[in-house]
């Protein structure tokens, strides 16, 4: 009989599995519901991959992550294995043949997102199938109290009333012990074995850092650890502005978000990945699926919003082992300010439903129509036209994806319509006069037959290849041929692709979801408040604080935190911050900043030191801003 090892080594080219992840194949192979909790980079995917590739059928996989979805199915196709992921956008004829070629293809995992489980002919196709595993990913969504809750996860249980002797594997990277609870009886598990990694990662120094120059202490860090780096911002203007300032200070950096195009998110990646850039700024759609063992630092340049997606994304570090930090910096009005910004940018039912049916109004969607229908669109748009807050709409867009109602994929796509508006015979006599523009424009007249009757959509990289000029000087010409009156153009800038999951009803749709909207707020204010009281505590350990939140009390001060590290320095006997201070300046004098660089202390605790020092008249301050001794 062939044993996990072997499927392991054969399709993986691992030796080993980690610790739990034998476990929790053995546990599924028995046939036990499992629910297995294992911290960011345990290895989930191998825990339903290995006791799927050991028995006949197909392994049902349910996950909200489309991106994530596609990953794994290249992923296990790259290996031979075959799979399919039902994503969305694909039309109901396809769905019906890759069900059917599930059904006689011999495929060994099917991939859909939770949605696809309200659709019944979905069910009833499903049904059919040899289901050998029953995977739910991301299972804390299918918790009210999890801070991704999403209500499509709720169906999944009637695939028990189909599949009564299949084995349930919930797999899930943070959970709280009230989340745990309340996604084993929404999943229905029968007494499921439960397998545990704890959330502590011993190598992590986790540092709050008081900050009043968040660039100046970043720059500090990222010199002192020369080594693969990720900075998570909020929102992608600072990507763009934190990486150039980077670059400015002589530290190799790009950037990540969802509105860059598939083939600058390749290239940024794969810059980061080699090492070309050390250090990545992003945005949180810079993550999923990354694996890169060797990050020294990961950096939160603001506050998160939850200490779930804070602990996943702090997580990225140290992978291999070595010692690594997770930096969380918080300057003078950040709590205060993301505590305003973020009530403010909550959506409430009045906002919601108004921004759902001018959604509707700016799509062209009539009532009672819209399923499966897809759209380029342009958030900035959108929100201009109808004067939107731009963050408090994406809130409420992305709550109407997170309840199903719509995709709302962050992809950045560039559509151009072009029409010759002059008579050939003129076009063709503009030629003969500016031979330069011959090339371009007969591309266009050769590609695209209608480009006369009315607005074509063109394709520019296309037209580039034909005929063998830059993308940017097809542009130039374009202008030109505009200003002239030939052609006339519009391009089309998208930054997400919308697609309707169910027709539009207005009332119905929102009142049927506001329930979960105001549930969702309040936990979403209290999951704030906990991130608010981690940064606030100065008398006990992080790593603990982290452990605790997620149900871990029975823990041990890690010694290489924020907290810990201010402790050690407080016991060294004549080793006090103002001594240390003091030996320094006798050397000669220093400015604020170069005592910074110097000593491993915050920045406030400096600060004060400084001001001490000042009014016992230990220390001065020289024309030109720096300390001496007096």
């Amino acid at each position: 009989m062939v044993k996990a090892e072997e499927i392991l080594k054969k399709y993986w080219g691992f030796d080993t599995f980690r610790t739990p992840q034998l476990e929790i194949i053995t546990a599924v192979l028995d046939g036990h519901d499992t629910l297995a909790l294992l911290p960011t980079g345990g290895g989930k995917s191998l825990c339903f991959q290995v006791p799927a590739m050991l028995n006949d059928g197909i392994c049902l996989v349910i996950s909200p992550l489309i991106a994530l979805m596609k990953d794994q199915v290249d992923n296990l196709k790259k290996r031979d294995i075959k799979a399919i992921a039902l994503t969305g956008g694909i039309s109901s004829d396809e769905v019906i043949t890759l069900l059917d070629n599930c059904l006689y293809g011999n495929y060994k995992f099917l991939y859909l997102s939770p949605e696809r489980l309200q659709q019944d002919w979905v069910i009833e196709k499903i049904k059919n199938l040899p289901i050998n595993l029953i995977a739910v990913d991301e299972a804390h969504c299918v918790s009210q109290w999890g801070h991704d809750f999403r209500p499509a996860y709720l169906k999944i249980q009637v695939l028990k009333t189909f599949f009564p002797k299949v084995p349930f594997l919930a797999l899930t990277a943070s959970a709280t012990e009230q989340v745990k609870k309340d996604l084993i009886v929404q999943l229905q598990l029968e007494n499921p074995l439960l397998f545990q990694k704890s959330f502590a990662r011993e190598n992590i120094a986790y540092l709050v850092i008081q900050a009043e120059d968040k660039l100046f202490k970043m720059e500090q860090l990222l010199k002192k650890n020369p080594a693969p780096a990720i900075i998570y911002v909020r929102n992608r203007k600072a990507c763009y502005e934190i990486s150039n300032q980077l670059i400015r200070l002589g530290i190799k950096a790009t950037f990540y978000h969802g509105g860059l195009t598939r083939k600058e998110k390749t290239k940024h990646m794969e810059n980061w990945m080699d090492e070309k850039s050390l250090v990545m700024v992003a945005t949180n759609a810079f993550g999923m699926g990354i694996d890169k063992a060797n990050v020294k630092t990961v950096i939160h340049y603001q506050l998160p919003e939850n200490l779930e997606n804070y602990y996943q994304e702090a997580g990225r570090a140290g992978r291999n082992g070595a010692p690594a930090q997770a930096v969380l910096f918080v300057g003078p009005s950040d709590v205060k300010s993301v505590q305003t910004q973020f009530l403010a940018n909550l959506p409430d039912k009045e906002f919601l439903k108004l921004v759902y049916i001018k959604l509707c109004t700016y799509l062209q969607i009539a009532y009672g129509e819209g399923m499966t229908q897809q759209f380029a669109f342009n958030l900035n748009h959108f929100c201009a036209q109808y004067h939107f807050p731009v963050l408090k709409a994406y809130m409420a867009l992305q709550f109407l994806d997170q309840q199903g109602i719509i995709r709302f994929a962050q992809e950045f796509s560039e559509k151009m319509q072009l029409q010759f508006v002059l008579e050939s015979k003129e076009v063709i006599r503009f030629i003969s006069l500016n031979p330069a523009d011959e090339e371009i424009i007969l591309a266009f007249l050769r590609t695209y037959s209608g480009i006369y009757d009315s607005p074509t959509a063109v394709n520019l990289s296309l037209i580039a290849r034909k005929s063998q000029v830059e993308e940017s000087k097809i542009e130039e010409t374009l202008s030109r041929l505009k200003e002239k009156g030939i052609v006339d153009y519009i391009a089309k800038h998208n930054d997400a692709l919308l697609t309707f999951n169910e027709i539009r009803e207005d009332d119905r749709t929102i009142n049927r979801v506001v329930k979960y909207l105001e549930t969702q707020n309040e936990l979403k204010k209290q999951k704030l408040q906990e991130v608010i009281r981690y940064v606030n505590n100065t008398d006990q350990c992080k790593s603990r604080l982290i452990l605790r939140y997620f149900g871990e009390e029975n823990t041990s001060n890690c010694g290489i935190c924020s907290y810990c590290i201010q402790v050690k320095i407080s016991q060294k006997p004549n080793q006090s911050i103002a001594f240390l201070v003091l030996e320094l300046l006798g050397e000669k004098p220093y400015s604020s900043r170069e005592l910074l660089k110097n000593l491993a202390f915050s920045e406030g605790l400096l600060i004060e030191t400084l001001k001490e020092l000042l009014e016992d008249e230990k220390i001065k301050i020289l024309p030109s801003n720096q300390y001496t001794l007096v």
